[in-house]
């Protein structure tokens, strides 16, 4: 990457071009997702599945999503993180037009398997483009990428409601458009951040294995991506049983990224000075609590608290998240290391599906509110007791203040790559 370009291109924050440019194709692309937040509903209303076969191929998109992280980082490391967006952002558009046209259980499963495949392919890329980064600006560049992805799904979330009013086939097409204008904005303002020296030289599963601590925050993460998975997913359900329409569902959903888009700023400011393992454990025990709270609750206003716990474990987690398992990955392992990571949430949407719906089906709002909290409980102690190996972690950045510098406009001028 051209350093001295860089500079040139410096924006507001202390960031250089290619993270607010990769920060557009956040907004654009989850501006116009108007199918994931609707996917259950379409499922079980237009193609008359019961929850359990809807929650299967929502968890069919999150077995290609998870899929796609491995590949994606994979790509990225060996073939550039800019042609791995453009494959990706491409083949959602394919992936959207089949499964909104796909009339049968076995096509419908299949199309959820590619739609994952290809939408998860930006992850990988973009976050080892942000690691590309020098690490002082990391907790800042990534902290940006989710604000932009989540003023673009409380949009997403509000207009989906509406739109599917009118009719479910219209989100797909519209969202095929909106990823479309995302792989413009990459041809046109991304350029490739890996340097020709940064080609893997190892590979990356030994290096996995060979690394504990990664393994271990590897496995706490898939655990708590499916806490909070299984809350979405559920979440639908328990408002319709409620008597909540679409448009409601849409409102109180859109408060998730809302709160997150309103918070994040303040959150960076304030919480990457903290220690990453106590950020990490509060917010899956947040998460914990917000999946029991929309168990419990009857009205649109109790459904919204428990939306806006979930939001608030969401804001801690993406202060700290990508920062941490970027310091964990070595130079030459980036992308792989990076995807490994991102799929940690890809295996959640897999899992968090299948086992929320069962246990509303099967065991009652009751025990799956127990289970949530529980769950929560555990996290929190788990990961409390690896905040002092991430302290320790060799190649860690030292200065915190470095490391997570506030994210504002009167960030140090010389903070430019």
């Amino acid at each position: 990457m051209d350093h001295e370009g860089s500079r040139a291109r410096r924006l507001p924050l202390g960031l250089p071009a290619v993270a607010w440019s990769l920060g557009a194709c956040h907004l654009v692309a989850r501006a116009g997702a108007f199918v994931q937040p609707m996917l259950v509903l379409y499922l079980t209303q237009e193609q008359e599945m019961t929850p359990t076969t809807a929650g299967a191929v929502v968890a069919a998109v999150g077995i290609g999503d998870f899929a796609s992280q491995w590949l994606g980082g994979w790509l990225g490391d060996r073939f550039g993180r800019r042609r791995t967006m453009l494959l990706g952002f491409l083949g959602t558009a394919v992936a959207l037009a089949a499964l909104g046209s796909a009339g049968n259980v076995p096509d419908i499963w299949a199309a959820a398997v590619g739609y994952g495949l290809a939408a998860g392919l930006f992850r990988p890329a973009g976050s080892a483009a942000v690691a590309d980064l020098p690490a002082r600006q990391r907790v800042r560049a990534y902290s940006l990428l989710y604000w932009a992805a989540n003023l673009g799904y409380a949009i997403a979330a509000t207009a989906a409601g509406v739109l599917a009013s009118y009719g479910y086939g219209l989100l797909f097409w519209l969202n095929a458009v909106a990823v479309v204008a995302a792989a413009s904005i990459v041809v046109v303002a991304v350029p490739e951040t890996r340097s020709a020296s940064s080609h893997p030289r190892r590979a990356l599963l030994p290096a996995l294995l060979g690394d504990r601590l990664m393994a271990t925050m590897v496995l706490v993460h898939v655990v708590y991506f499916t806490l909070l998975m299984q809350a979405f997913a559920t979440l639908p359900l328990l408002m319709t049983a409620r008597g909540h329409g679409t448009a409601t569902y849409g409102v109180v959903l859109a408060i998730n990224g809302l709160v997150i888009v309103l918070l994040q700023p303040w959150a960076v400011v304030v919480l990457a000075r903290r220690d990453r393992g106590a950020v990490l454990a509060t917010s899956m025990l947040l998460a914990g609590l917000g999946a029991a709270l929309a168990t419990v609750a009857q009205s649109a206003a109790g459904f919204a608290a428990a939306v806006f716990v979930l939001a608030l474990a969401q804001v801690g987690m993406a202060v700290q998240f990508g920062a941490t398992f970027a310091d964990l990955a070595p130079p030459d392992l980036r992308g792989g290391y990076l995807g490994v990571a991102s799929s940690t949430w890809s295996l959640g949407t897999v899992l968090g599906p299948i086992l929320g719906t069962a246990l509303l089906e099967y065991s009652g709002e009751a025990w799956l509110g127990a289970f949530a909290l529980g769950l929560g409980l555990v996290l929190f102690m788990a990961q409390r007791a690896l905040a002092g190996f991430l302290r320790d972690r060799p190649g860690r950045p030292t200065n915190h203040l470095e490391a997570g510098a506030p994210m504002t406009s009167a960030a140090p001028r010389h903070e430019g790559q």
